[in-house]
């Protein structure tokens, strides 16, 4: 078995002792357990990659930066600045315009961000997608709020190995599960936060869910969004109630920046509403604790 260091991954201590490695930590920061104490997402960079966000929408507020994917002469992929967007523009089909409304009302003072990778009638491909969202996690925002997925499995180690490093780099992926029960990706990735809807009309309210795969519910069915032309329309979706969870992600880095996206969602599931903390050593379903009554 080799062991050692490739590409700044550590495989083995070989001839370091525990001292080589010792860290300066900070504290563990405490957290209230009731999101409204949270702060409202300020100095928090939140990215949607989608079908672009509408400039000027009402809901949405300012957008800090409009990019999209795009091919050079020769074919490549790259992410290019869309520049000044007239007001009415930017989206090609108002599902991210939808996507940035929610993380605008639930963190209303975070900066938004536009990375579109599909176009009209949500056409798009996995390498849009992965040029996209590997340009995101490169330029380290805080959140990055994925309202998509795909079924195709040659884009799932690609994929893994991003939500990988976007994991230990500090961003944090939160992901929209598949509206039905086929396989897809990333939301099946230990390393992201993923999201379905819950059907119940309290729009503040969001659930842990201790049967993987998806690990929080939130709202999601007939919620009104920001669309295209500056108005609303009425949807239901799981990717509507990712964005959701993603402003809740800004507000938590807002109160603590240093937060890991370990971290984050570690707070996400004790301030879930279906969480009861027990006292140390009580045992998950017991009075007091998860799923008691």
């Amino acid at each position: 078995m080799t062991t050692g260091t490739a590409g700044g991954l550590t495989w083995s201590l070989r001839d370091r002792t525990p001292e080589d490695l010792t860290l300066l930590a900070d504290t563990v920061p405490a957290l209230p357990a009731d999101p409204s104490a949270w702060s409202d997402g300020g100095g928090v960079r939140v990215c949607v990659v989608d079908t672009g966000v509408e400039c000027g929408h009402p809901i949405v507020g300012p957008v800090q930066g409009s990019y999209e994917v795009a091919p050079d002469p020769d074919g490549t992929l790259k992410v290019v600045d869309s520049g000044p967007l007239p007001d009415g523009t930017g989206d090609a089909c108002g599902h991210g315009t939808a996507c940035a409304g929610i993380v605008r009302r639930v963190a209303p003072d975070c900066d938004l961000y536009s990375v579109r990778v599909l176009g009209e009638g949500f056409t798009g491909s996995g390498d849009a997608l992965l040029t996209g969202l590997r340009w995101a996690v490169d330029q380290g925002f805080g959140v990055v709020n994925l309202s998509l997925s795909t079924t195709r499995p040659k884009f799932l180690e690609t994929l893994r190995s991003l939500a990988d490093q976007a994991f230990f780099n500090g961003t944090t992926l939160v992901a929209s599960a598949h509206n039905t029960p086929v396989e897809s990706f990333p939301w099946r990735f230990s390393s992201v936060i993923s999201v379905g809807t819950h059907r119940e009309d309290d729009s503040g309210l969001f659930l842990y869910n201790p049967a993987p795969p998806v690990e929080f519910f939130a709202p999601g069915q007939n919620v009104q969004v920001a669309w295209t032309g500056g108005g609303t329309i009425r949807t239901t979706g799981n990717s509507f109630a990712t964005p959701f969870i993603s402003g809740l992600c800004a507000r938590l880095l807002g109160s603590r920046p240093k937060l890991t996206p370990f971290q984050i969602k570690h707070a996400l599931y004790l301030a879930a509403a279906n969480v009861r903390v027990g006292e140390p050593g009580t045992r998950i379903g017991e009075p007091g604790t998860r799923g008691a009554s």
